[in-house]
């Protein structure tokens, strides 16, 4: 969701019914027609090359370089229920990129709506926390009910210290879920979910014994705790844990003597790392054929797909198909192709519209947001948890020459 997989925290990432809050998985009828789940004149409210977001830091790895000037604030949509979105628009390079992207990509889910009750405040932070407390505070004195944005790890909390003083929500789009909290939620692919994702199909497949290579990094040490945790929820064991810098060898070549005792692999990285991990693990004696290997969602990457040691490896990530009906919709109105955050923005303004069509004055309390059913966007199922993180249904894809093949498909529902 959410957010190009890459490793950074931003890299570079035909309509049906409105969208609508997907509340209980045993509806009941007066519930059911907002079971349907939240589907924004899309194949629900897409995925893969790119989602994730920030391997080296979870904050804007752009603030090294100047902004533009200021774009001046802007409204879209002529409803009653206004909605504050924070987004980078005059930050340098890929940021400003991404932020005009997502700003498309929210104008076109409120067209695609088909008249939502929604009018958007859109405020340029120029990717820095001053500027988005700013941006906050502006649509905040405009009545926002609810605040999209801030992009970027650093400026989340300097939007929160306004909001929470309101009682409003956030839906933010970091990757980096210490920023999540009471009242501030993550609608961004976290790390946890392909984690959570690939090992536990590996243990449903009969995988009980481990081991692992991860970079020795913030997004690494995110995904450690999350590995043993999950492999630890299994029952499972890890006989080989290395993390590595620039010198991969050394921890290859650990991992690589303890290889016969497991059953799975998991490495964690970037495309270009990966290859060059497995390139390290045969150049250390380890034949990968003969272990079932395991990847996250930032394994959708053509260098991935090219080599020749990781062919059969497994990866979590959406299911493709609907990134893909979202980017021809968005080239046929914008002449260009989104980036993977693009989605997250989409999918951000389809919940706020199907919420305010269908759940009243409560539409945007913790009560409705954190519905243990969640809704269902472009890049499939997602639910908020009251800590501000978030779950995500995924599909587990399996590495071949030509991309990315579905090996299971993502849930059409969560489970309790």
């Amino acid at each position: 969701m959410v957010g190009p997989r890459n490793p950074k925290e931003l890299s570079n990432t035909p309509p049906k019914s409105p969208p609508e809050p997907r509340p209980s998985s045993r509806p009941s009828g007066a519930t059911r027609r907002t079971a349907v789940g939240l589907i924004l004149g899309a194949p629900l409210l897409g995925a893969c090359s790119g989602v994730q977001q920030s391997l080296s830091s979870f904050s804007s790895p752009f603030s090294s370089q100047p902004s533009g000037p200021p774009q001046q604030p802007l409204v879209a949509g002529t409803g009653q229920v206004k909605v504050g979105l924070i987004l980078p628009l005059s930050a340098a390079g890929n940021a400003g990129v991404a932020a005009q992207s997502m700003k498309n990509a929210a104008e076109m889910a409120l067209a695609e709506f088909q008249n939502p009750n929604i009018q958007l405040l859109i405020k340029d932070d120029a990717g820095n926390p001053q500027g988005a407390q700013q941006g906050t505070q502006q649509a905040l004195d405009e009545g926002a009910e609810i605040i999209l944005g801030p992009l970027f790890a650093l400026s989340v909390p300097a939007a929160a210290q306004l909001t929470r003083t309101r009682g409003v929500s956030v839906i933010a789009f970091s990757t980096d879920s210490s920023v999540a909290g009471r009242g501030v939620y993550l609608l961004s692919f976290l790390p946890e979910s392909d984690v959570n994702r690939i090992i536990e199909y590996a243990a449903s497949t009969g995988k009980r014994s481990f081991a692992a290579l991860l970079p020795e990094n913030a997004y690494g040490n995110v995904v450690e705790a999350a590995f043993k945790q999950a492999v630890g929820r299994r029952g499972g064991r890890v006989v080989a844990f290395e993390k590595y810098g620039a010198d991969r060898a050394t921890a290859a070549r650990t991992v690589a003597q303890a290889l016969g005792q497991a059953d799975a692999l998991f490495i964690a990285d970037d495309g270009d790392s990966v290859v060059a991990v497995a390139d390290a693990m045969t150049a250390a004696g380890a034949n990968l054929k003969n272990i079932q290997l395991l990847g996250t969602g930032l394994w959708d990457n053509p260098r991935v797909f090219a080599s020749p040691a990781l062919q059969g490896g497994l990866y979590a990530a959406p299911d493709p198909s609907g990134f893909r009906g979202f980017s021809g919709r968005y080239r046929a109105k914008f002449g260009g192709d989104p980036v993977r955050t693009a989605t997250l923005a989409y999918d951000a303004v389809a919940l706020v519209a199907a919420l305010a069509r269908t759940q009243g004055p409560q539409r945007f309390s913790p009560e409705v947001l954190t519905n243990p059913s969640g809704f269902a966007g472009i890049e499939g199922l997602f639910r908020f948890r009251a800590d501000g993180s978030n779950e995500r249904g995924l599909a587990v894809m399996r590495v071949g020459t030509g991309g990315g093949v579905p090996v299971a498909g993502s849930p059409k529902s969560f489970g309790a």
